[in-house]
């Protein structure tokens, strides 16, 4: 499989971290950013999350050295204006399209299939594995959904299918991200221009809209909420949900059970922090010991690398359209 990988931030970075490690037939045939390649290069060499790469990394005048990978590196700003021929699958990294218009402009461009690392309400198919990826069919342009919905989606996919989701609400406790100031600063919402690292923030989640899209059969069942904190990786979903059946016994062992038999479902029966989880490829890491059963409603509590677990999902899908 060919990939090309536009955008070199957080996950376009830890997209090409994850594929050097753990894909070797994966080819990474093109990275496209606009910043410099030298300050590319020291990003990916050096990171504050995952730690150094433990590799030599060098930049030249059209390509990233990563040991003994030569990777071209454009500077393009359109789309249209890279050469994306032979490429399976461009993974549009930038967080910026928004609209089916701009992602077409890199099967334009002779991309096969453009993969959206993020929300965008105008792509022909929203797919979150473990969840609605048998609507994945011939789709060339696909979003890859937000970090939280893939945490959540899998996990009411499951219990709605095993148990039924009667309603719910579900809150995201976020680390901060790049859309938040490091100090106050106008971000449009009053609460979002507070500085990132300092306090806890509530504000909204774009996976209560993507969860209505992603399982319309459970659609407007389930409500969210965020609240960004004041730490650099590692999020958790903290769901209450009454269930049409809620069977007898110590119902982590069924959540126990439901992780087991999915591909993307972690769990832990340790009494863990969020540091503990950071570099995890699950979509969702269930903790079990969190569980709480209150009638016919139940509290569960779960960790997922926001940038680690989403980029997993990332190749994975990227893995699926690219075998069609």
């Amino acid at each position: 499989m060919r990939i090309a990988i536009n955008g070199f931030g957080r996950i376009g970075r830890t997209v090409l971290r994850q594929i050097l490690q753990h894909h070797p037939d994966i080819e990474v045939a093109l990275i496209n950013d606009i910043a410099p390649r030298d300050t590319c290069a020291y990003l990916f060499q050096y990171d504050s999350v995952f730690g150094p790469y433990p590799g030599r990394v060098t930049a030249t005048e059209a390509a990233l050295r990563i040991d003994d990978r030569t990777i071209p590196f454009g500077a393009g700003r359109d789309l249209a204006d890279l050469d994306l021929w032979d490429i399976d699958v461009l993974m549009d990294c930038t967080g910026t399209i928004q609209s089916r218009a701009h992602a077409a402009r890199g099967l334009a461009a002779g991309a096969s299939n453009v993969l959206i690392s993020g929300p965008c309400d105008e792509a022909p198919r929203t797919i979150v594995l473990g969840a609605n990826d048998h609507r994945l069919e011939d789709a060339q342009i696909v979003s890859n959904a937000s970090c939280t919905t893939n945490a959540l989606a899998p996990l009411l996919r499951a219990l709605h299918d095993r148990f039924g989701v009667v309603r719910g609400h579900m809150t995201t406790v976020h680390c901060y991200t790049g859309s938040q100031p490091m100090v106050d600063a106008p971000r449009g919402p009053f609460a979002r221009s507070r500085a990132g690292a300092v306090s806890m923030v509530p504000t909204t989640t774009s996976a209560t809209h993507l969860i209505d899209l992603v399982l319309p059969e459970i659609a407007g069942r389930v409500t969210g909420a965020a609240v960004r904190v004041p730490v650099i990786s590692v999020s958790a979903i903290d769901v209450t949900l009454q269930l049409d059946i809620l069977p007898e016994g110590d119902f982590s062992r069924h959540l126990k059970t439901l992780a087991e038999e999915s591909d993307v479902l972690g769990y832990t029966e340790d009494p863990c922090v969020s540091t503990d989880l950071r570099g995890r490829p699950d979509s969702l890491v269930i903790a079990l010991p969190e569980t709480i059963v209150t009638g016919r409603q139940v509290r569960i509590f779960g960790w997922y690398d926001n940038e680690y677990g989403f980029s997993a999902r990332m190749i994975d899908m990227a893995r699926r359209m690219a075998a069609r």
